[in-house]
């Protein structure tokens, strides 16, 4: 589920900022493509880690947060990433 190169800097970047629009989460995940992002999101929103609003605005506006699911997956992430500083 959170395999790859950028799907936990993803959930991280949602977390930080609990609501992210499609354009700022661009602009916040360094080197990432628009279609790799776009993928990802899918695979996160299928996987049941993301939510994902589109409002009926002009133009359209898209939001993404974290389900539950990604929520309890967060401190596990942390301790993986404490633990890489403490041992790599």
């Amino acid at each position: 589920m959170v395999g790859g190169k950028w799907k936990i800097m993803i959930l991280c970047v949602i977390d930080n900022n609990e609501v992210v629009r499609y354009g700022d989460l661009r602009r916040s995940v360094f080197g990432i493509t628009n279609t790799m992002l776009a993928q990802s999101l899918k695979e996160l929103e299928s996987d049941g880690l993301v939510s994902r609003v589109q409002y009926d605005e002009m133009p359209v506006r898209v939001e993404y947060s974290l389900t539950g699911k990604a929520k309890s997956l967060i401190p596990i992430l942390l301790e993986l990433k404490r633990w890489g500083e403490d041992n790599l």
